[in-house]
């Protein structure tokens, strides 16, 4: 039976995961591919350090160069992660011909372009299901089976560190340190969790998700980004009295001149499927001009099931290589002549409602005077709850807006903001009916 050989670069917690697959799964994925998946080679750096699967250490190697120059080695798969070296690995693949698989949603992000025109250019795939909410076969659902379809909106849940933190200030009234604390105890989150609860690591994948879906090149530098640390219990409270939970959300829609693309917290009705994804689950919501709404829910990260989708991949070249077909399917979904470099529209641009909270003392006129100053910029208030609730000797005003402009939503919390009756920074969350396409 013919063999297709691996080369893996790194050994941690995915590269593991892909290990243990291929060798503990090798009878069954023969069984479906009709050819062997052989782990060839692993390059590691630090070959002595204990891994969570242990490999044949005949197979280690600390220079990569060695599964580059292996012309044995069919496809590449890198899992180091991070920009460099990843990046000259990945080139140095493509230039020796070698198909490549990443989970590197930071890298494809940032230099994705460049690498999709290099793996083009030669002809070669580079599979990345795995950088975009892990386990979830999101990219193969948009590039094959919503192939027929123009993709209206999306919005999704695609961190599960942040995800896991609203859950439990959700659920048990935890604060943000003790949920983030408990996070990083359980290794839902990183000694330094910036990525996860500042939304950087929500943005890497909608860059890359919002290029399949429309059609347009990765520009992830102009994703307005916005993380979950400022919110309290207290918005959590607030949020389910209106009928709504909170949840770090990345959006995208598409338009003929500019896409919509942004990631930030955003309240959402009780209702909606999205509202009830807890823990360390993902789930995507794809409205498509044909199919409709459709979700996808499942584990975004760990050894396994960001391992299921590397192997995914692998197999899916392996069956073009087998049957000689080629790149099947383009690399981003469209033909690389059709790929477009529409900008991301402003935050500025953008409409909805909004739940404001105000840090006020409790007498009379404090009000009037905020309502005076949303009504100059032409923003009405749908609510207006106050019960004398302290937060650090002041009282909280919580105002549900209307649907507004979000440029005068800025002008107007900055304009209240410098009234002397303000005691600390204003919360702002906004709300998402999830009904718009």
């Amino acid at each position: 039976m013919k063999q297709i050989k691996v080369g893996l670069i790194g050994l941690g917690t995915v590269g593991s995961g892909v290990a243990q697959i291929l060798t503990q799964q090798r009878r069954l994925i023969k069984n479906r591919l009709g050819a062997e998946l052989v782990l060839a080679r692993v390059a590691e750096k630090y070959l002595d350090a204990p891994h969570r699967y242990e490999v044949d250490r005949a197979l280690l190697t600390p220079d990569a160069n060695n599964l580059f120059n292996d012309p044995e080695i069919d496809i590449i798969v890198e899992l180091i992660g991070g920009i460099e070296p990843a990046r000259t690995f990945m080139r140095r693949a493509l230039e020796a011909g070698k198909h490549v698989v990443t989970a590197n949603k930071a890298l494809l992000a940032r230099d994705g372009n460049e690498l999709f025109a290099l793996a083009n250019e030669k002809g070669l795939e580079l599979g990345f299901e795995a950088s975009v909410c892990g386990a979830i076969p999101i990219i193969k659902a948009v590039r094959e089976g919503l192939a027929a379809n123009e993709i209206d909106y999306t919005v999704g849940i695609m961190n599960g560190t942040a995800n896991y933190i609203l859950s439990k200030m959700t659920d048990e009234g935890a604060s943000y340190a003790h949920a983030l604390k408990e996070a990083q105890e359980k290794g839902f989150a990183e000694a330094d969790p910036t990525y996860d609860v500042e939304g950087i690591d929500t943005a890497h994948k909608l860059a890359i998700l919002a290029a399949l879906c429309y059609g347009n090149r990765v520009n992830f530098d102009d994703i307005y980004t916005e993380g979950i640390s400022r919110l309290e219990p207290l918005d959590i409270d607030f949020a389910r009295e209106f009928g709504y939970k909170i949840k770090l959300l990345a959006i995208s829609r598409g338009g003929a001149k500019s896409i919509e693309a942004r990631v930030h917290p955003a309240m959402i009705p009780v209702g909606h499927p999205l509202a009830n994804v807890a823990g360390a689950f993902n789930a995507v919501e794809i409205v498509a001009r044909s199919a409709g709404p459709i979700m996808l829910y499942g584990l975004g990260a760990g050894m396994l099931p960001a391992g299921s989708a590397v192997v995914a991949d692998v197999i899916d070249i392996a069956r073009n290589m087998l049957t000689g077909a080629g790149v099947r399917v383009p690399i981003l979904a469209h033909q690389p002549k059709a790929l477009r470099d529409r900008p991301l529209r402003k935050i500025d641009e953008v409409s909805c409602q909004h739940y404001l909270r105000f840090s006020v003392p409790d007498q009379p006129g404090v009000l009037s005077k905020i309502a005076g100053v949303l009504a100059k910029h032409n923003i009405s208030i749908a609510s207006c709850v106050q019960k004398g609730r302290r937060v650090k000797g002041s009282v909280a005003v919580v105002m549900l807006t209307h649907e507004a402009r979000e440029a005068d939503v800025a002008k107007a919390v900055a304009g209240i903001e410098r009234l002397k009756l303000i005691a600390a920074p204003t919360v702002r969350v906004r709300i998402e009916s999830l009904a718009k396409a």
